[in-house]
């Protein structure tokens, strides 16, 4: 049997919901598969190659469209709350008795939900660029936020180095470096998101981010082990929020990289690949 990369994983199709999902499943099977929730207006080309193929080594790496986004159809719903439970029956759907969630920024936002309401589907979760319910700076887009996502490019991919790398040289050439494997896949490539789901994941956002009363609390209910990560200076959602998370969630580790913004695992796949496989290592290693 061929063995798949990110570059080669065919785009497969399961009905949930109502909704005709896309995803594509590589790596080695037979433990534990990680399902991985993509970014705002993203889609499953929006993952790096040195992060989904270097997990891929140690465990089968799930990525997938939901409800609304690019190749699986539908509409987006305008709550977080909504999209967890399209990831939870679309993960249901294949048969899955229990995953590995990881998010990364919105992503994380339903990977949270989705490991609360699903608390036996989901053994370990993964919080990437992302925040709490009402964090800091969440009730809208940041104005850096703002700013970039609202200035014109030369390149459209250059948006990506705003988004996810710091100014620094370093950051930019690392930057660089994630643009050309970004772009590898050539072949059956997801289309771009279109115009209607930018405004409905909006939407969504500004229900998770508007201000409430205790806003931290639900985080008690998810008491999975969890590994939040982030850059030191995130300006797309604020490096405080993962703080937050970390000491709200009953059983969560921090991992902060130096000079680097909302797009840390992106700057540093190696390291994000080797903190993640150490992390979800301990779940698999058997009892003594």
């Amino acid at each position: 049997m061929t063995r798949h990369t990110h570059q080669t994983a065919p785009t497969r199709f399961v009905e949930a919901n109502g909704i005709r999902f896309a995803y594509r499943r590589f790596g080695t099977p037979g433990g534990v598969p990680l399902v991985m929730n993509i970014h705002f207006t993203g889609t499953m080309d929006h993952w790096d190659p040195a992060v989904t193929d270097g997990l891929a080594q140690n465990r089968e790496v799930i990525l997938f469209n939901n409800a609304g986004i690019s190749s699986s159809s539908g509409t987006v719903p305008e709550s977080i709350e909504e999209m967890a439970a399209n990831a939870g029956a679309f993960i249901e759907a294949l048969g899955l008795k229990q995953v590995d969630v990881l998010g990364f920024s919105m992503g994380g936002l339903i990977a949270q939900e989705l490991a609360i309401t699903k608390p036996r589907l989901v053994r370990r979760v993964i919080l990437v660029g992302t925040g709490p319910r009402s964090g800091e700076g969440m009730a809208t887009l940041t104005p850096e936020a703002q700013e970039i996502f609202g200035a014109s490019y030369a390149h459209p991919d250059d948006l990506w180095l705003r988004v996810h790398f710091s100014p620094s040289d370093a950051s930019q050439a690392a930057g660089r470096s994630f643009i050309e494997r970004f772009r590898l896949r050539s072949d059956n490539r997801d289309p771009e998101a279109n115009d209607t789901v930018a405004p409905a994941q909006l939407a969504a956002l500004a229900k998770w981010g508007a201000p409430r009363e205790n806003p931290y609390d639900y985080l008690r209910a998810l008491e999975q082990p969890t590994l939040v990560v982030n850059g030191d200076n995130d300006v797309i959602i604020y490096s405080i929020n993962s703080w937050h998370l970390q000491q709200h969630i009953p059983n969560a580790q921090l991992i902060l990289y130096p000079d680097a913004n909302h797009g840390s695992l992106y700057q540093y796949p190696e390291r994000f690949v080797a903190h993640v496989d150490r992390f979800l290592s301990e779940a698999d290693a058997p009892e003594a």
